[in-house]
């Protein structure tokens, strides 16, 4: 009866792969030149290269992971097959049904408790692409333990790029997914509770759901660097959405790279420089101290001063500063006319537009109202310290201010080399200059890592649309790092926004867990300790050696003999020595770098950029000197403590720090 079973569901994923490729050769076959114009032609043949791109079908890939036996009386079929996406034949009958859409859901949050109208949920194995056996779950009242086949894919050993969970999202995960466009979901994760894959499943879904408007307002996921980035690319083509940006905070404000002292950048990513740089766009408006003469034929006009200075300080603030500029000239072009009309001329749009731009209000807008750039106005705000002080008022003490002034101040903006923290400061300026375009969505990852300034900034990316905001507050390694979730969605601009807590790990064996959790006391004293459901007994080894690089590459080779990959993280100061160690003992490996995408079966991993990876064996070297290396040390080894989903060696020559003791 089994291989009965197994046969059919082998007949289905056939007939289902042969529909896929039809419904791929029709998207192909459909061509974009019926469109009235060029650029309809354009638009319409980038629609049809996405749907294209989205039929691809990944042969490693199960087409369907899923299915439900249906009790409910309705018109939709009693048995439907739920996989990453939609599959119909020619005739339009439902071969597979897409994850995301509601008749799925049952396939997460049925239970005995509540069945759903669900009488037989039956899970799929694969090995490849290749479908090997099932299991099935009754929904009819009788207590059901933890799924084989769910268990073996959440441990299945991982090689490249993060897969996708869409075939083991838990009932938890699922209402995080789930949650609606127009609400904005923080999650709290601890390590291996799957939060990155929920925050890309939940864009999955949002796409699905509203894919008119979010096709018009975008979406986009920001992680930690280009690295992690890399690590979830596959993630989403994968589910079938192909046109998502993803990118780092610096790509969203731009790369400015300059290096930069710690406590300066944190003053500069305070919450308080907003208003900082407020006043100092604002202090560039001065009082009109002359009116305006305009001339037209041999009849001249003139607005008083008085009422130049009126019509400032009724713009004054109450606008963003570029558009103020043009509704000053528009407002004194229109005083201009109203005297012509009482002359009993006749002035129309386009004489007030030529008033507008006439030398003499040009003359009163560059003295009174300068045009400026954001670069001109930091540029300023950093070089003279008594225009800084002017800025800064009470909000910034005299220590602080001193520490922003530049000791060898740059000879113009354009000269001026600035910082990461700096890039925050100029969105700011520029959304006060002119307003900046908001997305329908928008997934940070990491972001208690993130400065005040720069959730500003991305807040502003997402002012009228909904956010996902992703992190663990347990692994802020920045000067900055938040302390609450509170904090961080009132900065994004997302008060209402919803915290929701996973402490439930599936990839962390217990045992590497615990040991990690040591730290926690000192790095988040708040949080609940995470929890795992795999015991993983033996997966953490902690060795002390006399030398490091010399014990590394035996202990490599050991472990290259177990399937998956293999992170050895260290701090970045020790990996030059590390990697010529390897060398030197014939070890293949490669060096993780900030744009490096990590397919090596052997990666030397800088510990500042580990956060946020995976891998199925771990060998951390030195926690000593990890610890060591920034301020928030401690919270660093948590982070690279918690990166191994099989084993965890810790090979150290000084003594651990007393936390793990």
């Amino acid at each position: 009866m089994p291989e009965n079973v197994l046969e059919a569901e082998r007949a289905h994923l056939a007939a289902s792969r042969a529909a896929l490729r039809a419904m791929r050769e029709h998207a192909q076959s459909l061509s974009a030149d019926a469109a009235a114009d060029w650029v309809s032609q354009q638009v319409l043949q980038g629609l049809l290269d996405q749907r294209v791109a989205a039929l691809a079908d990944h042969p490693d890939t199960p087409l369907f992971f899923g299915r439900l036996d249906r009790t409910a009386g309705d018109d939709l079929p009693d048995t439907i097959h739920v996989g990453r996406r939609h599959v119909h034949d020619d005739n339009s009958r439902p071969l597979v049904i897409d994850w995301r859409a509601s008749i799925s859901r049952a396939f997460y949050q049925a239970s005995p408790s509540d069945p759903m109208g669900v009488a037989l949920r039956r899970r799929f194995g694969y090995r490849g692409g290749d479908l090997t056996a099932y299991e099935d779950e009754p929904l009819d009242g009788r207590a059901l333990g933890q799924s084989r086949l769910l268990t073996e894919e959440i441990e299945r050993p991982r090689t490249g790029p993060m897969r996708d969970i869409v075939a083991t999202i838990q009932p938890d995960q699922d209402e995080i997914v789930r949650a609606d466009l127009g609400v904005t979901v923080c999650v709290q994760g601890a390590p291996g509770t799957g939060k990155t894959a929920v925050g890309l499943h939940r864009a999955a879904y949002l796409l699905f759901t509203h894919r008119e408007k979010l096709a018009r307002s975008g979406v986009t996921i920001v992680g930690p660097n280009r690295a992690f980035l890399a690590y979830i690319s596959s993630v989403l083509p994968a589910l079938g959405e192909v046109k998502v940006d993803q990118t780092t905070v610096a790509g969203v404000l731009g790369e400015h790279a300059h290096p930069e002292d710690p406590a300066v950048a944190a003053v500069k990513g305070d919450a308080r420089m907003a208003e900082v740089l407020r006043r100092a766009l604002w202090l560039h408006v001065v009082k009109p101290v002359e009116g305006v003469l305009v001339t037209k034929g041999v009849n001249r006009y003139r607005v008083p001063d008085h009422e130049v200075r009126e019509i400032v300080a009724s713009l004054r603030g109450t606008t963003r500063y570029g558009p103020g500029r043009t509704m000053l000239a528009q407002r004194l072009a229109h005083a201009v006319l109203v005297q012509m009309e009482r002359r009993g001329e006749s002035p129309d749009d386009r004489t007030q537009d030529a008033v507008a731009r006439s030398k003499p209000v040009r003359a009163v807008l560059d003295a009174v109202w300068p045009k400026l750039t954001p670069q001109q106005v930091l540029h300023r705000l950093l070089s003279d310290a008594e225009f800084l002080a002017k800025a800064a008022r009470s909000d910034l003490t005299a220590e602080e201010q001193e520490l922003l002034l530049w000791r060898k101040p740059y000879k113009s903006h354009r000269s001026a080399k600035w910082t990461a923290a700096d890039a925050a400061l100029l969105d700011e300026l520029g959304d006060l200059v002119e307003r900046t375009p908001s997305q329908g969505h928008l997934v940070v990852d990491e972001a208690q890592d993130l400065s005040a300034m720069q959730l500003r900034a991305l807040g502003r990316r997402c002012r009228t649309g909904s956010a996902t905001v992703l992190g663990d507050l347990a692994q802020g390694t920045t000067p900055w790092s938040a302390r609450s979730w509170k904090t961080v969605l009132d900065h994004l601009g997302q008060p209402s926004g919803e915290v929701t807590e996973l402490t439930l790990g599936f990839r962390v064996p217990r045992e590497i867990l615990d040991f990690a959790a040591r730290l926690l006391p000192s790095v988040a004293p708040d949080l609940a300790p995470p929890r795992s459901l795999r015991p993983g007994a033996g997966s953490l080894s902690v060795r002390h050696v006399p030398d490091v690089a010399a014990a590394l590459p035996e202990a490599l080779r050991r472990t290259l003999d177990r399937e998956g990959s293999i992170g050895v993280i260290a701090a970045d100061a020790a990996v030059p020595a590390l990697s010529a160690a390897l060398d030197t003992a014939g070890v293949p490996h490669a060096v993780l770098g900030p744009d490096a995408t990590g397919d090596d079966r052997v990666l030397l991993v800088p510990a500042t950029l580990a956060k946020g990876l995976e891998y199925d064996h771990v060998i951390v070297t030195e926690p000593a000197g990890i610890v060591a290396a920034e301020d928030r040390g401690l919270a660093r080894l948590y982070v690279v403590l918690t990166r191994a989903v099989t084993s965890l060696t810790i090979l150290h020559a000084h003594d651990l720090p007393e936390e793990l003791i």
